[in-house]
């Protein structure tokens, strides 16, 4: 999928939405799955290279991380100060989070520092 000059793909495994151009991943959405109460994509930290910074890409990989949530039925958790704040600007593509979600993501996150 070709946006701007840079293709996004999800590397679930890793836990990882990357921005790639000419093989160099330029920028990335760090994010684990979240399984209760209910099913949920939570993203950590956004990630953009400083020579890419300005290209749209932080908020591609935003607008792509909720995208491939809904294609999947599932939730998005915003740990992320980055994609929290586009959130804020794109509330018709971000459905909110109840606080509960957000509480069990922030255990989660707590209970396991070594992934991020």
């Amino acid at each position: 999928m070709a946006m701007g000059d840079f293709e996004i793909r999800d590397d679930r495994a890793a836990g990882r939405l990357e921005a790639v151009t000419e093989g160099e991943v330029v920028g990335r959405i760090e994010y684990f799955v979240l399984d209760a109460p209910e099913r949920a994509l939570v993203p950590v930290h956004t990630i953009v290279e400083p020579a890419h910074e300005g290209n749209g890409i932080a908020g591609s990989l935003a607008r792509e991380l909720y995208a491939v949530a809904a294609r999947e039925d599932s939730a998005v958790a915003p740990l992320c100060p980055y994609v929290i704040k586009w959130v804020e600007r794109h509330p018709e593509q971000a459905p909110a989070a109840g606080p509960e979600l957000i509480r069990a993501a922030k255990a989660w996150l707590s209970a396991h520092p070594e992934r991020f």
